[in-house]
C-alpha cells in the first residue's frame, strides 16, 4: 500500500503538471472507483470545466486536490491505485478506472489493479479535511508539532498491543504503514513484538525520531515500489533498494550480519533484527 512518502511524492509531482489544468471530459471506466458521489455520471459532470489550481493537500495517506472554484477531488490509492499524468495517445492500461480528459491534450489516469481505491468530488461548501471518509479518525501528521514525545509517550502508555501494531494505528500518527513501520522500529532497536505500553519515555523518543526520519528519506528516494507503486510518470521510488529490513527476510542484517527474521503481527508481515532490536 502506498504509505506517506509515495503520496507526498505523488502531491509534489501533480504540482507540477495540474495547476491551471482544465478537466474537457471525464470517463469512468468502473463505477465503484468513485467514492462520493456514488453516481458516476453525477461525479463526471461535477468535474468537466474544473481548472485545477496550486492548492493540493496530502492528509495522512490521503489527496485533496483543490480547484479554483474551491471544489476539490479526493485521492485514496489504497492497496494498488496509481495517478498517472499521461499523453492523449499513451496505450490504455488494462486497469485504467478513470480518466480525466485535460485541456493540454493530457490525461490523468487512476489505475488501479485491486480496486480498493477510490476517488471522490468534494463540493465547495464542504471541501476540507472532514468530508473525506476516515479524515476525521486520523492522528497528527508526524512532521507536525503535534507529534511530540510527550504526545506519544500519553497514547502509547495504556496499549498492550505489540509497538508494530500501535504504529499502523492511524489514529495514533497519520500515514505510517507496514513498510516504515518496520524501518523506524529497526533504526530505534525496538523489538517489534513488544508490549507499546511496556516502552520507555526514552525508547518512545528515539521511535519518533526514527518515524521522522525513515519518512523523510522515503520521500527523498521518491517512495518504495514493490508491487504497484509509482510516481505521476509511473516511474519506481528507489527506497525499497536501501531499506534496513523490509522485504529482507533471511537476508544479513546491514548492521551486523545476523539474517533479518519476519513474523506476522496482527496479519501483517514484520521484519526485524533480533540482535540489533533487543528493546524488551
Amino acid at each position: 500500500m502506498p504509505e506517506l512518502p509515495e503520496v507526498e511524492t505523488l502531491r509534489r509531482d501533480l504540482l507540477i503538471y495540474l495547476p491551471g489544468e482544465q478537466i474537457k471530459d471525464v470517463e469512468v471506466l468502473r463505477a465503484a472507483s468513485v467514492g462520493y458521489p456514488p453516481d458516476p455520471v453525477a461525479f463526471a459532470a461535477a468535474l468537466v470545466g474544473q481548472i485545477f489550481g496550486e492548492r493540493m493537500v496530502r492528509r495522512g495517506k490521503y489527496l485533496l486536490l483543490f480547484f479554483e472554484s474551491g471544489d476539490a477531488l479526493g485521492v485514496h490509492l489504497r492497496m494498488s491505485g496509481r495517478l498517472l499524468w499521461r499523453s492523449a495517445d499513451a496505450p490504455l492500461e488494462v486497469h485504467t478506472r478513470v480518466r480525466l480528459f485535460l485541456n493540454s491534450g493530457h490525461e490523468l489516469r487512476f489505475e488501479d489493479l485491486r480496486v480498493f481505491g477510490r476517488l471522490w468530488f468534494v463540493p465547495a461548501a464542504v471541501a476540507s479535511e472532514q468530508v473525506v471518509t476516515g479524515l476525521t479518525r486520523l492522528g497528527p501528521e508526524p512532521f507536525s508539532a503535534e507529534f511530540s514525545g510527550d504526545y506519544l509517550i500519553e497514547r502509547l502508555r495504556r496499549r498492550k498491543q505489540p509497538i508494530k501494531t500501535a504504529l499502523l494505528d492511524q489514529s495514533l500518527v497519520a500515514g505510517v504503514g507496514n513498510i516504515y513501520a518496520d524501518e523506524a522500529l529497526f533504526i530505534s532497536g525496538i523489538d517489534p513484538t513488544i508490549s507499546a505500553h511496556k516502552l520507555t519515555g526514552a525508547a518512545i523518543e528515539r521511535l519518533r525520531q526514527a518515524v521522522i526520519r525513515v519518512l523523510e528519506q522515503g520521500i527523498a528516494q521518491r517512495g518504495t515500489t514493490l508491487r504497484n507503486y509509482t510516481d505521476a510518470q509511473g516511474v519506481n521510488g528507489n527506497y525499497a533498494g536501501g531499506a534496513w529490513v523490509y522485504g529482507r527476510r533471511g537476508e544479513p542484517c546491514r548492521n551486523c550480519g545476523t539474517p533479518i527474521e519476519r513474523v506476522r503481527l496482527a496479519g501483517r508481515s514484520t521484519h526485524f533484527c533480533p540482535a540489533c532490536q533487543r528493546v524488551q
